[in-house]
């Protein structure tokens, strides 16, 4: 059995920086989420920088397991291809569920849908597309 101490010290380096870094991506996601003041600031912070974290852990992981058992491991490309496809579906969603909840209760803090086509000249809104 092979064990983490047995990995050569080419792979150990990139290894290592690949998981500081995606723990410095997670706790900057975790810190935002934490830190910024609204809730459409918010979201952005652990939905970016977290599946960002995600992705090198799970790429030190590849590294480590590919030296140490010379095969290819399919479970990190499938956490990433989830965390990849999933996060940008669940920050749209999200937001707007918020900003539908936000125009419902009338807060000011969000643009009312008529003013969206009205702040930019540039969009007609009479135009079919």
């Amino acid at each position: 059995m092979t064990t983490i101490l047995d990995l050569p010290l080419w792979a150990a380096i990139p290894v290592c920086l690949l998981l500081l870094a995606g723990a410095l991506f997670s706790f900057v996601g975790a810190l935002g989420l934490l830190r910024l003041p609204s809730f459409y600031e918010r979201i952005h912070a652990p939905t970016l920088a977290t599946s960002g974290g995600v992705v090198l852990i799970s790429l030190a992981s590849m590294l480590t397991f590919l030296v140490l058992q010379s095969r290819f491991i399919l479970h990190e490309v499938l956490i990433i291809l989830f965390v990849v496809l999933t996060t940008p579906v669940s920050l749209t969603l999200l937001s707007q569920a918020a900003l539908y909840r936000d125009r419902a209760e009338g807060s000011t803090e969000v643009p009312r849908k008529a003013d969206t086509a009205e702040a930019n000249v540039d969009i007609d809104p009479e135009a079919t597309v």
